[in-house]
């Protein structure tokens, strides 16, 4: 507001109406200062400053002296969390290397005149120090040459006979199983672009273009579809699943520019037997998701976005919020602040929660007693969370950082107590989110796929790389098993035993 200092009103009610509208003016000014600054730090923290969210906060940090608060949250915040203590290891050690590696022993013995004492007797062996280092052999490359013999009738010149070829997991290739799991694995686990492999052959003198690679990659993951399609059912036939998406750039889709986000879809479920599935798709339109769990009914758990927010109107489908979204805003505003403020009193009361889920992990608790604890000691975290979110609520701007931290957690409380209804829930998104990060990763290598039919095959692989992982399977020994196996397969019963949580390796 501009003043025309030249034609001010003579009136004391208009003077006082333009400082009025002053000061409103001044006052606003300074807020947009403060969410701007605010956020500078906030995109400062992300890029510098470490993504963990543990020991953020120091023990003393707090006083609550001058803090308007009902007294059983006061109480609560007082409280400590008991935290194992540390016992400093003096030396480290190193982990012996395995046994299953073969040895190459080499002696080195004292000369033999050396093993002589000094009053003519000669030494005895009493013992012996080994020390091992780890040594190094490229890859071994070998050629399988198939050859079958032919007969025939010489008098008759014809009755020819020859054994029939067999069936290879790739017809017409140069490709065996172990070949194609190893470019898989190179691709979905090590990050290595197909280009790049294309350059290591190279240096091995083989000619391995990247379209073979290519063309390998796809066929095997047509091959592949009724394993995946395996793991879907075991999901939506589950109780319990986690859903989230990310992005991918996908090149040369039909009716759309290159530069046009597309989606990779992740979905984590089975119980004890955890199934992971990607699914690519052009949109992040949340009936993907709905059409992918068509069946299921249980606990949903996702993050508040509103793809999902179909599952408010199914029965069967309970769905469950992420208290790691709900906390990160406050973990990232206390790297950023280091006084004390409302951030750290809700980073605080989290802390308290998670040493809860800490204490169900450590003490390998089954999800009946997990249910228990919960109930015990969660429940009242819970409470004085939500008392404490309800008091602030009226003094915080719907703009500033804390403000919209506190009305993400009100307007999604009741998601976020769902997990308190089964103890085989998760408290947070953690599980799907960490299945998603190795496609992240990857996807800072690779940078795009080169077609639909790329993203399709990256969704089968990483689906079968990271439900071996959840189950604890080597994904090479995994892919050379399964891929040896898979042309003989007929029924859905011999697709269900090469998924990674039956195959016997």
């Amino acid at each position: 507001m501009e003043i025309d200092f030249e034609n001010l009103p003579t009136s004391i009610e208009e003077l006082q109406k333009i400082i009025f509208l002053q000061k409103q003016e001044i006052s606003d000014y300074k807020d947009r200062y403060v969410r701007l600054l605010e956020k500078i730090k906030l995109e400062r923290a992300r890029v510098f400053s470490s993504s963990s969210e543990k020991n953020i906060l120091q023990p003393d940090m707090f006083d609550e002296a001058g803090v308007e608060l009902p007294e059983e949250v006061k109480e609560q915040l007082a409280d400590e969390v008991e935290v194992k203590s540390h016992i400093r290891k003096k030396h480290p050690v190193r982990r012996p290397l395995p046994d299953y590696l073969p040895r190459e022993v080499i002696l080195h013995d004292i000369a033999e005149a050396e093993k002589i004492c000094g009053c003519g007797e000669h030494l005895v062996r009493i013992g012996e120090e080994i020390s091992e280092q780890l040594k190094y052999i490229p890859a071994q490359i070998s050629v399988i040459k198939h050859v079958r013999p032919k007969y025939a009738c010489k008098p008759c010149q014809e009755n020819v006979k020859i054994a029939p070829m067999p069936v290879l997991l790739l017809p017409k290739s140069i490709a065996t199983p172990e070949l194609v799991a190893h470019v898989i694995v190179s691709k979905y686990c090590d990050h290595l672009p197909l280009y790049r492999q294309e350059g290591i052959w190279e240096r091995m003198e083989i000619d391995m273009p990247r379209s073979s690679l290519c063309g390998w990659v796809l066929k095997t993951s047509e091959v592949c579809e009724p394993l995946v399609s395996l793991l879907q059912k075991m999901i939506v036939a589950g109780a319990y699943a986690q859903a989230d998406e990310t992005t991918v750039q996908v090149l040369n889709e039909v009716g759309r520019d290159n530069r046009t986000k597309s989606y990779m879809w992740c979905y984590r479920g089975g119980g004890i037997q955890p199934c992971i599935v990607y699914e690519y798709q052009q949109t992040r339109g949340g009936y993907h998701a709905e059409r992918f769990l068509a069946g299921f009914a249980g606990y949903l758990q996702t993050d508040a976005f509103s793809g999902y927010n179909w599952t408010h109107d199914t029965e069967d489908i309970i769905p469950v919020g992420c208290h790691a979204h709900a906390r990160r805003p406050f973990a990232e505003l206390v790297k950023t602040h280091k006084t004390p403020g409302l951030a750290h009193e809700a980073f605080k009361l989290y802390r308290k929660l998670y040493a809860v889920e800490n204490e169900a992990r450590d003490n390998q608790l089954s999800p009946e007693s997990r249910y228990q604890l919960r109930l015990e000691k969660s429940v009242p975290i819970l409470d004085t969370l939500k008392k404490w979110l309800d008091h602030h609520l009226p003094k915080t701007s719907e703009q500033g950082t804390i403000g919209k931290a506190i009305r993400y957690c009100l307007n999604h409380w009741v998601e976020l107590n769902n997990y308190l209804k089964d103890g085989r829930i998760e408290i947070d998104n953690n599980l799907v989110e960490n299945a998603i990060r190795p496609f992240a990763l990857g996807r800072k290598n690779w940078l795009f796929n080169g077609s639909p039919a790329g993203a399709k095959a990256g969704a089968t692989f990483y689906s079968l790389i990271e439900t071996c992982r959840a189950n604890n399977v080597e994904p090479y020994q995994y892919l050379c098993a399964m891929l040896n196996r898979i042309r003989e397969c007929v029924t859905e019963e011999d697709y269900r035993k090469l998924l990674p949580q039956f195959i016997q390796l």
